[in-house]
């Protein structure tokens, strides 16, 4: 009996592609970066799945090419806007994600990222290393408390609910939006106040960003938005570049509508708005919400294991689009 032709877009943790070599006949990328859109459309040729990345944009051209024997694209990511889930489902193609297990890890590095702008602990790195640190100051980078600050979520999901649990321990308020109001035990728990968009951008001293990118949050975050935060403000964000208005976003930054912002996605990845690049009071990481070893890893293994049972004709535990198994 053959077995299916999976192609995996890119090299990713051993203990993922072991799970599919097991089952499947599969071809590992060895291009080191994304692949250029001639050579995805090569390699997805007859293929029965595809493991992909976030970078990687699939859509109908590359279904097309794929052909017909294509059943599942399993994206290594919890995102999967790069992936056009309504063509594939219209195809009976099953697409699958990675939810929850970089939960913990992606809040620990928009926290660290908060911590980071507040105590301007790049800035201060820097400073040491040109050989410009003399000795104790009173008036030396001085930052802003955590400690006792407003938090304001926008997005209350795992992520956003794991931000609220961090915002505990620093005795901080905190205030949330999202287009569903969470259970009255959930904001007890987790002492969390509902607010509309624009209010929670007045009143909160941090705001960082834990929503999708769909085509109602692109931008959700502009120069509106941007003017309606405190001076004293910063912004984080760790899910989607385009959520904000990275133009809009430079001019905040220069000329002070708020104090600072801490990125590690970006509108147009891998580029980056250039202004943002000049600006001392923004932090910049290299998208690496999930970038540590073991939720790597166990992505690697939810990837592999949701492709897997798609091709044994099972339902994978995280499937994107259900209404495909009505047709």
């Amino acid at each position: 009996m053959r077995k299916p032709s999976v192609f995996i877009t890119r090299r990713i943790p051993e203990e993922g592609i072991r799970i599919v070599i097991e089952h499947c006949e599969v071809e590992v990328s060895d291009y080191d970066g994304v692949l250029p859109r001639e050579t995805l459309l090569k390699k997805v040729r007859n293929r029965d799945g595809i493991l992909c990345l976030l970078t990687d944009t699939i859509d109908r051209e590359v279904m097309e090419a794929a052909g017909p024997n294509l059943r599942v694209i399993a994206n290594y990511a919890v995102g999967y806007n790069n992936i056009d889930v309504e063509e594939a489902t219209r195809r009976g193609i099953m697409v699958t994600n990675t939810p929850g297990v970089l939960t913990e890890t992606t809040a620990d590095l928009a926290w660290a990222l908060m911590m980071s702008v507040a105590r301007r602990i790049v800035e201060g790195d820097k400073f040491v290393r040109a050989g410009r640190f003399r000795g104790w100051e009173p008036m030396l980078l001085l930052g802003t408390d955590v400690y006792g600050a407003t938090l304001g979520i926008i997005g209350f999901g795992r992520i956003g609910q794991a931000m609220a649990r961090r915002a505990q321990g620093f005795n901080m308020r905190v205030l949330y939006y999202d287009l569903v109001r969470a259970p009255f035990h959930v904001e007890r728990e987790l002492r969390a106040e509902f607010r509309t968009l624009p209010e929670l951008l007045q009143e909160a001293d941090f705001v960082s960003i834990h929503v999708p990118l769909t085509k109602d949050t692109y931008h959700l975050i502009g120069e509106k938005e941007l003017r309606m935060m405190k001076k004293e403000a910063y912004l984080i964000n760790t899910a989607r570049g385009p959520i904000v208005d990275e133009k809009a976003l430079v001019t905040a930054l220069q000329e002070g509508w708020i104090r600072g912002a801490a990125l590690d996605v970006f509108e147009n990845e891998p580029e980056v708005e250039p202004g943002l690049l000049e600006l001392d009071n923004v932090v910049l990481a290299p998208h690496i919400g999930s970038a540590s070893y073991a939720t790597r890893a166990k992505m690697a293994i939810m990837a592999a294991e949701n492709l897997v049972r798609a091709l044994r004709g099972e339902i994978p535990p995280n499937l994107v689009n259900p209404e495909v198994l009505k047709r």
